[in-house]
């Protein structure tokens, strides 16, 4: 009697421990579509964190706080062997939008295609974290431009493009040459929770309604609770990372018309980052706005500045160009809809005509009337007599 072939063992997904930390370092690793020292020493330090922090985070993910989502990492396992990992995070308060912060997986076997197992692992778990996180009703990616594999997994599982992003380098002698002019923004204010409403109106303007709408962020995105603050200032003593904000306030208008916020590197160790919003009929302030972050930087390391644009930033990326900045790499940020856990009564495909009519026909039988109007009258009044009555009568 033959023998039958050995099935298959079933792909689970499960959420991370700590004993799968070492291999999800080498996916991630091996992940990379850029392998440069910056990248893997960004991977590195992402998973040195979870493994000093793995015990706390995963106390705080057992009960609602701010904190709870920090370790959303899940892995697929077959043959108690780890094939996948997907990291995910919440991207505004309300956690209606989600974001894929990296997705990894290896091969199955020395000789198979990384595409073989990335549509087959990779679409799993994705479609996992679609329907188990039951909060998100979009989910957004940021892919590398050449990475052709992710695209082509987060188009199968329906994503589609966003925006198209462009990250930018500013080296050290250029903003050295900018924070030589003194920028002219008199209304230069500190950010406060009490701006919160002021930065939500810049930040909706200063985007297109397909990217607002995904984005999705609330006046509670801009404030800081008192477990971020407590964290932040932690952050800012056990990490070399100093963080400083500021943003434009137009007087006539009461409106808030430009925002900056940079992630300086207190020992060298890598670049400094900025974050920037402009509104968009006030782009003259690109010039100052830099300038103005060029006098903060001048005070640490010298390292470069890491400034990004979106294709429907045009003033940006003139400005940024003529500057001397230096393209970095390109990302398409793709989103997804998952409105569709939405269940309907029906199936579309099997509705009859006379279920969709059903609603417009008559509940109950109609009952003959015993008035009826006669077209020959001209004053418009029926000669109809109640029955029992002839028109002879008197």
């Amino acid at each position: 009697m033959a023998s039958s072939p050995a099935e298959t063992p079933e792909l689970q997904i499960r959420p991370l421990l700590r004993r799968d930390l070492e291999v999800v370092e080498r996916l991630m690793l091996d992940a990379l579509e850029t392998d440069t020292e910056s990248n893997r020493l960004e991977v590195t330090q992402r998973v040195q964190q979870l493994r000093r922090w793995y015990g706390l985070l995963k106390g705080l993910s057992l009960f609602p706080n701010p904190l709870q989502h920090l370790l959303s990492t899940y892995v697929a396992e077959q043959d108690d062997q780890v094939r996948g990992v997907i990291q995910v995070s919440p991207f505004n308060r309300t956690r209606s939008t989600w974001r894929i912060e990296q997705i990894a997986v290896g091969q199955y076997s020395p000789g198979e295609f990384r595409q073989t197992s990335l549509m087959d692992v990779g679409s799993q778990l994705l479609r996992y974290c679609l329907q188990a996180i039951w909060e998100a009703r979009t989910w957004l990616i940021e892919v590398d431009v050449n990475d052709n594999s992710v695209i082509g997994l987060c188009r199968k599982t329906g994503f589609q493009p966003l925006a198209q992003m462009t990250y930018w380098a500013i080296a050290p002698d250029l903003w050295q040459a900018l924070a030589e002019r003194q920028p002219d923004l008199p209304n230069l204010l500190p950010v406060g929770n009490a701006d919160a409403g002021l930065l939500c109106q810049l930040d909706t303007a200063s985007m297109p309604p397909h990217v607002r709408q995904v984005f999705d962020r609330h006046i509670t995105d801009f404030k800081t609770g008192l477990l971020g603050s407590v964290t932040d200032g932690v952050g800012s003593w056990l990490t070399p990372v100093q963080v400083v904000s500021g943003y434009v306030f137009e007087p006539q208008r009461k409106a808030a018309i430009g925002y900056f916020r940079l992630q300086l590197c207190k020992d060298g160790s890598h670049p400094h980052e900025a974050k920037l919003t402009v509104h968009p009929a006030y782009t003259w302030l690109y010039p100052e706005l830099f300038c103005q972050m060029a006098q903060v930087v001048r005070g640490y390391p010298e390292q470069a500045l890491i400034v990004d644009s979106a294709d429907y930033q045009p003033e940006r990326e003139d400005f940024l160009q003529q500057l001397g900045a230096e393209q970095t790499h390109h990302t398409l940020m793709m989103s997804r809809s998952v409105w569709h856990k939405l269940r309907e009564a029906k199936p579309l495909e099997g509705l009859q005509l006379t279920d969709v009519l059903q609603n417009l026909q008559p509940v109950r039988k109609p009952v003959p009337s015993r008035f009826s109007l006669e077209s020959g009258n001209g004053n418009g009044k029926s000669d109809t007599k109640p029955p029992g009555l002839s028109k002879d009568s008197n």
